[in-house]
């Protein structure tokens, strides 16, 4: 599953585990499931259907007389077994069946459920036309994971059970239906069409699907098994340019794991409202319809093609090779996030690998840091989903990127071979990778699981350095700031690892640096390492080739800073030289980094280090970024645009303006120039442009840029949400999250009420409340997200009323978890708010009042008792 991500951030690290969490185990099985099979009929237009699910099970199990299914909001007709009636109960959760004859070993047993269900909230989504988006596609798709199926279809709902599967669909012409496996046949039935599918290979109810819609069908082939694309029909070259690049995925994967792809075909369905990025089920993956890129958005947007390795990597580690419990599910998600490196690495090379896994790490540390930090593996929650967060995708990644530097290239894939051939077809924990790696290479990696997988964390490390030309030694000083003393004088939480530390010496401008390398075990608070060389090196590279996940500070001096920058193979190390010149800032760093800027070979070294010369306070610094707007990479111009968004002058204003008003051959450049003119706008700057002029400009962008995915208006409503004191702002963000406007942007200008709320008078912030109040109710899970994601940037108490009341009514866990958060980080920022200021002041009032009527009171009785 690939998710959306919602940033939050807190304090230092919060726990992981909110009230109500508790450990969470399998249920007892009381025997295997063999087969599903359901056999629906469904009405479109009043959002239903009925139909059967036949349960095969074969029992474990002598004497068992009673079955519990998951089964959520259905209207449970009948049960049979083996054609007789059976009596049961059902409480809306759970279905209890009362089997008329116990259970004999090796006896199957056919469990025949017939049921309907209307309007379902959850596992089965009806999308249709309505007044606000007349538009919209007729389409109905089923989303299982993580414990959804029981909402869509009675059965054993967790991920521990495979068994094969079966649908049988009846749908209205001219709609299609694509779910699992083979489609075994199709039947005519007067205006419908039945479409019968057939999973041969067992998987679990998880990944158990159904598409339903009119879509135009793209087919393509691998090894002469169909790959086909479902899109909406006038979007076949989308399509084409989205997904295009799958059966070269699908022979690199079946490569790379050593094994052959092992489904009969891959499907790749783009649905309406898609509530994630994507879901693998099981050779039927379920893809968001705004992955779909037009010709604009390919230029630079890899997100896509990044998506369907994600998906089409889940069908080896998910589908094939399946978890037993949702506490081991970062084996899945951390391999198909890998995964994605790895393609990026075939495809463009390993700079840019390596730049993606930088950013992979950065996401995990962003979230270790301001929400919460746990170990990857905890079966400690209150609902699965809560698990599918930045420690299991982007941390998981950096883990296997561990194993991989830790193995070697060659034993690290002969591992990887060994684990999924070993596990085909069958559930894993934890524990079967590391007995795959050792099986295959002879290696015991669980001090690496230890310190990274079992619990949370990761070291910080800085790293100082100085050369002594008497005695011509290095000296490398290596902290690890993480480690807390302990009362016992011993540190808690260090990291033991051996990193390669280099000095980088270079002979003639033409040739590549000769690095002198030299391994070191790290696992102390402080450790000081001396290396004689026989000259002085121009640089020094701390964790050649940056295979380790951490945080590391630069002390270096400036001359090695300067050269690291220019002449570190590494684009990572060049990156982190250059946050440390930014730091130490000055005349001599900034033309270094101005220098880089344009010259370094790397476009992902260049857009950092456009970040980095913001930070720096120097005049000079602006004239180094403005030259970044000629960058050829569009990746380049937008995070100097950014950038430029930081330093809040008339000078920046004016290099950004023509973004806004003549384009750009990308769209995200365009959207970062408005909400970089906002920002600016709303700033404090020396000759503040009128602000009135910007709001103008960033409504004629509303009224006439509409286009692909809203990104562009979504970039003015992100800019008008800067201008905190401009009520024309506010009034225009108010008018675009009414509905009727495209989905895309009406979730942007829900979000940015949250930002503009801050500088905001009473007022206008009442107005505000008030609106987010009202779309709170509103039941669709990416509004109530934009709903949680605006109310959890306020600063006032009146949000948290409505972030509550959320919280309590919403069906979906991650809403739920998300405004519980926002709802603390809420209460922190008003701690030191007016209004609790004043409610104090009253509180205090009352308290002294109450006290005075107290002691009149005792004085009265007094009086009277004599």
């Amino acid at each position: 599953m690939s998710q959306f991500y919602f940033d939050t951030d807190n304090s230092r690290h919060r726990a992981f585990e909110l009230p109500g969490a508790k450990p969470h185990y399998n249920p007892d099985r009381p025997g295997q499931v063999e087969h599903i099979f359901l056999d629906l009929n469904l009405d479109i237009p009043s959002k239903s259907y009925q139909g059967t699910c036949v349960i095969q099970l074969k029992p474990i199990r002598n004497g068992i007389e009673r079955l519990t299914l998951d089964a959520v909001n259905l209207n449970i007709h009948s049960v049979h077994a083996d054609d007789t009636p059976q009596a049961f109960e059902y409480d809306g959760s759970q279905l209890h069946i009362q089997l008329a004859s116990p259970t004999a070993v090796g006896e199957v047993i056919k469990i025949a459920i017939a049921y309907s269900a209307e309007k379902p909230q959850r596992g089965i989504y009806f999308i249709t036309p309505d007044q606000y988006y007349p538009h919209k596609p007729t389409q109905v798709w089923t989303q299982g994971e993580d414990e959804d199926s029981r909402f869509w279809f009675p059965c054993f709902d967790y991920p521990g059970q495979l068994s094969t599967s079966e649908i049988r669909v009846r749908v209205p012409k001219p709609y299609m239906a694509i779910s699992n496996g083979t489609l075994i046949n199709t039947t005519e039935d007067g205006d419908a069409k039945i479409y019968h599918w057939l999973q041969e290979q067992v998987h679990p109810t998880y990944l158990m699907t159904l598409a339903v819609g009119d879509f135009a069908e793209i087919q393509d082939e691998w090894q002469g098994k169909p790959v086909t694309y479902y899109v909406e029909k006038g979007r076949e070259a989308d399509a084409r340019r989205s997904m295009g690049k799958t059966p070269r995925m699908i022979e690199f994967f079946s490569e790379k794991y050593g094994y052959l792809y092992p489904y009969p075909k891959y499907a790749q369905v783009c649905v309406d409202d898609f509530i994630f990025g994507g879901m693998e089920n099981t050779s039927t993956t379920l893809l968001t319809d705004r992955c779909l890129l037009d010709e604009r958005a390919a230029l630079d947007n890899r997100n896509t093609e990044s998506l369907v390795a994600h998906e089409l990597a889940h069908q080896w580690f998910g589908d094939l090779v399946v978890i037993k419990h949702w506490s081991h599910a970062w084996i899945k998600e951390g391999m198909a996030s890998y995964s994605e490196v790895m393609w990026t690495e075939h495809e463009y090379g390993a700079e840019e690998a390596a730049y993606y896994r930088l950013l992979e790490a950065r996401s995990y540390l962003a979230e270790d840091s301001s929400r919460y930090r746990r170990p990857i593996v905890t079966h400690v929650y209150r609902e699965a989903i809560e698990l599918y967060d930045r420690h299991l995708y982007e941390k998981g990644s950096c883990v296997y990127h561990m194993i991989r530097a830790e193995l070697g290239e060659e034993l690290f894939w002969q591992a990887i071979h060994t684990f999924v051939q070993d596990n085909a077809h069958k559930t894993v924990e934890t524990v079967d990778l590391l007995r795959a790696i050792e099986k295959a290479t002879g290696r015991n990696l669980l001090f690496l699981f230890d310190q990274y997988v079992y619990r949370g964390g990761h070291p910080d490390f800085k790293v100082a350095y100085t050369w002594d030309g008497d005695s011509k030694l290095a000296k490398v000083t290596v902290t690890q700031t993480q480690a807390k003393e302990a009362s016992n004088g011993i540190s808690s939480d260090l990291f033991d690892l051996k990193i390669p530390i280099a000095f980088g010496y270079t002979y003639d401008a033409e040739s590549a640096p000769q690095l002198k390398t030299f391994s070191v075990r790290v696992s102390e608070k402080e450790q000081s390492f001396y290396f004689p060389l026989e000259e002085k090196p121009q640089f020094v590279s701390f964790d050649v080739g940056n295979n380790y996940l951490k945080t590391v500070t630069l002390e270096y001096p400036l001359p090695e800073l300067k050269a690291q920058l220019k002449l570190d193979p590494d684009p990572i190390s060049r990156i982190y030289a250059a946050e440390a010149l930014a730091k130490k800032g000055g005349l001599e760093a900034v033309k270094a980094l101005s220098q880089a800027l344009k010259q370094d070979s790397f476009w992902g070294v260049r857009a950092e280090v456009a970040k980095q010369l913001a930070q720096v306070k120097l005049d000079q610094a602006f004239d180094g970024l403005v030259a970044g707007l000629e960058d050829d990479c569009p990746l380049v111009r937008r995070a100097v645009v950014e950038a430029l968004a930081d330093i809040k002058t008339h000078q920046s204003y004016k290099a950004v303006k023509p973004f806004v008003e003549n384009g750009d051959p990308s769209y995200y450049v365009e959207a970062s120039a408005m909400k970089a003119i906002g920002t600016i706008a709303g700033g404090t700057i020396d000759t503040k442009p009128k602000e009135e002029k910007v709001v103008k400009l960033l409504k004629s962008v509303l009224e006439q840029r509409a286009g692909w995915n809203e990104v562009v208006r979504s970039g003015a409503i992100a800019g008008l949400s800067q201008m905190k004191t401009a009520e024309t702002a506010l009034d225009l963000i108010l008018e675009y999250t009414k509905l009727g406007v495209p989905q895309a942007l009406r979730l942007s200008a829900i979000r940015s009420l949250g930002t503009i709320s801050t500088g905001l008078n009473p007022v206008n912030l009442e107005r505000v409340l008030q609106q987010l109040a009202e779309l709170s109710r509103e039941s669709f899970f990416l509004t109530q997200v934009a709903v949680v994601s605006a109310l959890g940037q306020m600063e006032t108490s009146k949000a948290i009323g409505i972030l509550q009341s959320l919280a309590n009514q919403t069906p979906d866990g991650r809403v739920r978890r998300m405004a519980e958060e926002a709802v603390s980080r809420v209460q922190s920022a008003v701690g030191s708010d007016q209004s609790v200021k004043q409610l104090r002041e009253e509180v205090d009032a009352l308290k002294q009042q109450n006290q005075e009527l107290r002691s009149r009171l005792e004085n009265l009785e007094a009086k009277s008792s004599h």
